[in-house]
């Protein structure tokens, strides 16, 4: 893979690095970030900015090349990023142009590019966290809707979304990989109770999500009945493929600051301290060559993510960990202001082991899909 810049590459990042810096002044200020009403409205705002000025489509039709510039400066300028409707820019619409219908493609994907409307993901359930295939939401056929009944857990942004991708099982009878189907369910439907879950960091950002007899046109399945996993490893790649590509900029900018207040506190003078620093950076920078490797690779087959994703997200979680806890070590005592962004940051990173697939989950992909190891016994 060629990493260098092409001239017209290096004048689309000019061109961008121009427009940033005369529009992100203009912004509001950002709301308090447990205000997720605000927040959505908010990261909405932005992304009719970047739909009106031709960025919107960044994530999906631009080169590979062209969306990691668009990453890079974005967050070297501090513009805001995907927030509140990273699952439909990142995980459901992907998934969407990859497997839907023209008429699907045409009904959600351009008001998502808008920013008019919002997604939740309704994966995990209290009994199928990272065993996702023993979930037990059933949808049953009833003419031309689905009616499904169960419950879902660390449902994304619930409380704002307008829709949800969702799995259920449609065929109880069928090995559990193949019963299950992938729904687009609008949030507004009779049925639905949302109950935020408050995290470790005082954020709600997640929910439970109880569905009684709630009616689903079933011209809403993306893909065919019971193909609902095939269609979901579709999703699961670009989420541990290419969803985390801005967080990879951005904790690569935390680094940076991280070095400056060493210098500024004295900490820099411990060279366990600066070994540790120096190390992450090595660290983030080759995090940064897989993602563009990842990048190209998914534009390569198609548009979809391969396994180099689960390579990716395994390493990326445990170094995003290693960060804050340095972060710790050169703050010391401030450590402890849950307060500050960087803590805020530091207790969020301990779920990113979990999030998109535990590492257990990333280990048997790499050790089964591109070591060829046998499954364990």
């Amino acid at each position: 893979m060629d990493l260098a810049y092409t001239a017209e590459e290096e004048e689309f990042r000019a061109r961008l690095r121009a427009w940033l810096a005369t529009v992100l002044p203009t912004l509001p200020p950002r709301p308090d970030p447990l205000d997720w009403p605000g927040r959505r409205a908010y990261d909405c705002g932005w992304q009719r900015r970047l739909y009106e000025a031709g960025y919107a489509d960044v994530h999906w039709d631009a080169s590979p090349t062209h969306r990691l510039i668009f990453l890079e400066e974005t967050e070297r300028a501090g513009a805001p990023y995907v927030g509140a409707n990273f699952v439909g820019l990142l995980h459901a619409g992907p998934t969407i142009a990859a497997e839907g219908t023209a008429e699907q493609r045409e009904r959600w994907l351009p008001p998502v590019l808008r920013g008019d409307e919002v997604w939740c993901q309704g994966f995990s359930e209290p009994d199928a966290g990272s065993d996702l295939a023993s979930l037990r939401t059933r949808a049953v056929r009833d003419g031309d809707d689905y009616v499904v009944t169960g419950s879902k857990i660390w449902t994304s942004h619930a409380e704002v979304a307008d829709w949800c991708e969702l799995l259920v099982r449609t065929d109880p009878d069928a090995p559990r990989h193949r019963g299950i189907s992938w729904l687009a369910m609008p949030m507004d439907a009779p049925g639905i109770t949302v109950r935020p879950l408050r995290t470790l960091a005082g954020s709600a950002e997640f929910a439970e999500m109880f569905l009684d007899e709630v009616r689903v046109p079933a011209a809403h399945r993306v893909g065919a009945e019971n193909d609902g996993w095939r269609v979901t490893m579709v999703t699961l790649s670009f989420e541990r493929g290419t969803a985390f590509v801005g967080e990879v900029v951005a904790c690569r900018r935390t680094l940076g600051e991280l070095a400056a207040e060493a210098r500024r506190n004295g900490t820099w003078d411990d060279d366990v301290v600066r070994r540790r620093l120096g190390a992450l950076s090595a660290e983030f920078r080759a995090l940064w060559r897989l993602t563009q490797w990842n990048v190209s690779e998914a534009q390569a087959s198609g548009g979809v993510p391969g396994t180099g994703g689960s390579v990716f997200k395994l390493r990326y979680s445990h170094a995003r960990q290693e960060l804050y806890d340095a972060a710790a070590a050169v703050l010391g005592p401030d450590a402890l202001d849950l307060g500050r962004e960087w803590n805020q940051d530091r207790l969020s990173s301990l779920s990113y082991t979990i999030a998109a697939g535990t590492s257990q989950i990333q280990r048997n992909i790499v050790a089964e899909r591109i070591l060829g190891l046998p499954k364990g016994g």
